[in-house]
């Protein structure tokens, strides 16, 4: 299963995770709590990991072809919720899930 992995420097990690978690809530399975959130979108799994400094994203695909679009997805939320911020995503493949 392809997947990667970005670390990005935030102190708001928490925040943004459960505004994304809560954002795609009504459409995908979704769970969460302030430092851990896991969402199934129709392109693949997402699952963040909120602390002081970071939040942390592993995206995995069953297609190859859809991981960079996932990644995509995933940060271009992201930033419009951290509109006050700009946040760097270095994606990095990743062990599976």
């Amino acid at each position: 299963m392809p997947t990667s992995h970005a670390d990005v420097a935030t102190e708001h990690a928490s925040r943004y995770l459960q505004q994304l978690c809560k954002h795609w809530a009504h459409k995908f399975p979704v769970e969460i709590d302030p430092h851990h959130g896991t969402i199934d979108l129709s392109l693949g799994r997402t699952v963040m990991e909120a602390d002081a400094s970071a939040l942390h994203i592993t995206v995995s695909t069953e297609e190859g072809g859809s991981l960079e679009r996932m990644e995509s997805v995933v940060a271009d939320h992201i930033k419009r919720f951290a509109f006050r911020e700009e946040l760097t995503f270095d994606w990095k493949p990743a062990t599976a899930v």
